[in-house]
């Protein structure tokens, strides 16, 4: 009789439409986020695995073969060869993920930098460029406003135009903050031409961005008028990536990361376990934020030790090559992971009609992602300028596009849109980082072994890419 009565009440709630979802709110303790991990990435999405897998394979391959690899002053140096290309790569994650691509990402960054050291040098950028192209940059940020105010993206817009203010004032040619300020908008600019093309006229985004790639490769030889210009002088410029924080500054900033964190987490978790969802448990909250506790104060003492090698100042101190993608990367995974405007972006690089059908504005949502690429991109070309010595005629060309997609992609970013985390991008860039910092210190290896070896690289990933939607398709 006890066997019929727990039958017939299984077969009840095996009736119940609710009974499918009930797993969804329970609690979830360590050894249930170990098995949702396991199904993911038996489900096709390994997210930042294979970052992680070819840091520490490559890691342990320079180190085995050279003590130089692993010594303080070298990673300090990494952390500034990665920096433009982990910049970059955060902006395309957002254009990535929609399943479309910027070609013009590295060539927008040199135009954005070559208009900045330009109008700092000079002191009179309409003189130095010639009024041809100051009228027509002016023009171009004129049009550029108001296409994104005509596609209700204000916040762009009334950027571009803080931009132009500051051109026609010269007020970017009397203090470094200020060129930076108009070489981002700049930067944005150019987003919302890729946008509107993209969206509005139906173009792919690979023959609008290859397109325009070759025309900033032409601006950025008007910008600088095909000479290097210098910017070592400029004190902020030069500590993008030869300086570092100080002690004091690098726990501060520490402290505001994991706080930031555990406070979102906990909130978050709390909101969860009101609204009858699943959601973690404290114990499982508090081992996330003791991890990244410890990390992060292992990190932050190691670089506060002094790398400088050789007798003289020390060299010490997080560096802001290191910081601030970190910084970038914390706000992206907020916009991503906690707005609507995150979850439409996801959205539409799943299926893109579906979310259409659904009413989320896609062309709007696809114009700001583009939007945030350029922006991102001319944060990186600043970086690259510093890093390479100068804002240069040939600045974000060559391999600087290459490396930042593959980072992305590197770092568990999809090519079919849909999959992707910003914190992913900065592994995948220190990944690529680690293959020419690794080969400089082997001078009996020709140069051609990092294109060689970057390249494989990067066919790998697409495959694991490509496997894993596959999987996911047949999941």
């Amino acid at each position: 009789m006890a066997g019929e009565i727990t039958t017939e009440l299984t077969r009840d709630e095996s009736d119940d439409p609710r009974a499918s979802f009930r797993v969804d709110t329970l609690p979830r303790g360590l050894r249930s986020a170990l098995q949702d991990y396991v199904v993911r990435v038996r489900r096709g999405d390994p997210g930042g695995l294979p970052a992680v897998l070819g840091l520490l394979v490559i890691g342990v391959l320079f180190s085995a073969t050279t003590p130089l690899f692993l010594t303080a002053n070298n990673i300090g140096n990494l952390m500034s060869q990665a920096s433009y290309i982990a910049l970059i790569a955060l902006g395309l994650v957002f254009v990535l993920l929609l399943g479309d691509i910027d070609l013009s990402a590295g060539a927008a960054g040199g135009v954005a930098a070559g208009f900045a050291a330009q109008a700092l040098r000079s002191g009179d950028l309409h003189r130095a460029v010639g009024s041809g192209v100051f009228t027509a940059l002016v023009l171009g940020m004129l049009l550029a406003a108001g296409l994104a105010i005509w596609k209700k993206l204000y916040v762009p817009g009334a950027l571009v135009l803080g931009g132009l203010v500051l051109l026609l004032t010269g007020a970017d040619e009397t203090h470094v903050w200020l060129a930076f300020a108009v070489a981002v908008s700049i930067g944005l600019a150019i987003g919302v031409f890729n946008g509107v093309l993209v969206t509005s006229l139906g173009i792919p985004s690979f023959i609008v961005t290859l397109a325009l790639f070759l025309t900033w490769e032409g601006v950025t030889l008007d910008a600088v008028k095909s000479q290097s210009i210098g910017t070592s002088n400029y004190k902020p410029w030069f500590s993008m990536t030869h300086d570092n924080m100080s002690a004091t500054q690098g726990w501060i900033f520490l402290a505001v990361i994991v706080g930031g964190y555990a406070i979102s987490t906990v909130l978050r978790q709390q909101r969860r376990a009101r609204e009858g969802v699943s959601f973690d448990r404290p114990a499982l909250t508090a081992l996330r934020v003791g991890v990244l506790v410890v990390a992060g104060a292992l990190v932050v003492w190691w670089f506060n030790q002094n790398r400088n090698p050789n007798p003289g100042p020390a060299i010490e101190g997080v560096p802001w090559a290191a910081s601030v993608p970190v910084a970038f990367m914390v706000v992206f995974t907020i916009v991503l992971a906690r707005t609507t405007w995150g979850r439409h972006l996801y959205a539409i690089g799943g299926n893109m009609e579906a979310a259409a059908r659904a009413g989320i504005a896609v062309n709007r949502v696809r114009i700001m992602a583009f939007v945030i690429c350029s922006g991102m991109a001319a944060v990186g070309g600043l970086f690259l300028a510093d890093f390479s010595g100068g804002a240069q005629p040939a600045l974000g060309q060559g391999n600087t596009l290459l490396y930042s997609v593959a980072a992305a992609v590197i770092g568990g970013t999809s090519l079919f849109g849909g999959r992707g985390r910003p914190r992913d991008a900065l592994l995948g860039a220190i990944v690529i980082a680690m293959i020419p910092n690794g080969i400089q210190l082997h001078p009996g290896l020709p140069i051609s072994v990092v294109q060689e070896i970057t390249g494989l690289v990067l066919l790998v990933a697409a495959s694991v890419d490509a496997i894993s939607r596959r999987r996911a398709r047949n999941a």
